[in-house]
């Protein structure tokens, strides 16, 4: 067990971090839709979000709001300020290129970020995105190996003739992409990383079975190891129910594995955690409850009340024997 955590340890992870901006040619009169958006994207996970009516750069992720500074806030409304002014002025000039009408809605969007593979505090580019879509549609996109610009429709030629030849712009997309968003994702993968709570539990599943569940919550990356053991032995897959890992409402993770056991079973049984936020696993040991089987029946102690009782009862009735025969009553009544 402690080479599977070895193992998941140097196992690779792969992540990604995307920042998606949309952009209309006019206002819409409609709840929820916006001139201008912006979001970024950690692991396919929505973590910021910004718009053209409120202009503020703000967390969709609670760990988000409570460990970046409120300057990183700022900096971030600042740079889409800028980013929606630039969609502004240039989804005009795709406009006239395409000899669209202004009267009729239009829709610019881009999409950039990077992939990585990580191993511990290690990480490897693996891919870079850089393209942008006009009315749903992909009309320019940055070849990152070859450092140029591809043009699938004829409109985007232009655009892709002029960039090419500015060799600077080719070198900072490039840079971009395989530097500066590898350093965005390692100020945000350290923030996002979260341990895993264990809890083990019990409940009753037929008349004379439990259900004994491992419940491992709240952690991020997505893999872990969970293992059911008894007397320390894992127990073979084949014998446990597991949900497999789950998103949470927060984007971290849970996982639950069960298994069934006779309810007068006394053996030691506990959970084994290992996730790549924890130096050592987690071993949870399982207190020996059910949380809603009936209580048992202690046969000996019954009996044992049930005999100080009677002890009691004839002391008693003896006392007053004794009282009575002093008193004479009892004489009296016997002559």
């Amino acid at each position: 067990l402690y080479l599977m955590h070895i193992l998941l340890l140097c196992a690779a992870e792969k992540h990604s971090l995307y920042y998606i901006y949309t952009a209309l040619s006019k206002p819409v009169d409609l709840p929820g839709i916006y001139q201008f958006t912006a979001m970024a994207q950690l692991d396919d996970i929505q973590i910021d979000y910004y718009n053209s009516r409120e202009q503020r750069k703000i967390p969709k992720q609670t760990w988000m709001k409570e460990k970046l500074y409120e300057d990183y806030w700022e900096e971030g409304t600042q740079s889409r300020k800028s980013k929606e002014h630039w969609f502004n002025v240039n989804i005009d000039i795709l406009m006239k290129r395409m000899r669209h009408s202004e009267s009729d809605l239009h829709v610019f969007q881009m999409r950039t970020g990077c992939e990585v593979e990580r191993w511990g505090s290690e990480e490897k580019f693996s891919k870079g995105v850089y393209e942008y879509g006009y009315d749903g549609e992909n009309f320019l996109s940055f070849d990152d190996r070859e450092s140029q610009w591809v043009a699938p429709v004829h409109a985007a030629l232009p655009t892709k003739s002029k960039w090419d030849n500015i060799p600077f712009l080719n070198q900072y997309t490039k840079g971009y992409l395989e530097k500066e968003c590898i350093e965005l994702f390692n100020e945000l993968i350290p923030v996002f990383s979260a341990p895993p709570d264990v809890h083990m539990f019990a409940k009753r599943s037929t008349s004379d079975k439990i259900k004994l569940t491992c419940m491992v919550t709240g952690f991020y990356p997505k893999d872990t190891v969970l293992f059911i053991r008894k007397y320390r032995t894992s127990l073979p897959e084949d014998e446990t129910e597991s949900t497999g890992i789950r998103p949470n409402h927060d984007g971290t993770f849970q996982l639950c594995k069960s298994v069934e056991i006779q309810e007068n079973e006394k053996a030691n049984y506990d959970c084994f955690v290992a996730h790549r936020t924890l130096k050592e696993p987690i071993i949870t040991k399982w207190d020996g409850n059910c949380q809603d089987c009936p209580p048992e029946i202690d046969l000996a102690r019954i009996a044992a009340v049930t005999g100080a009782v009677l002890v009691l009862l004839i002391t008693v009735a003896g006392v007053v024997v004794c009282i009575l025969k002093k008193k004479g009553i009892i004489g009296e009544y016997s002559d």
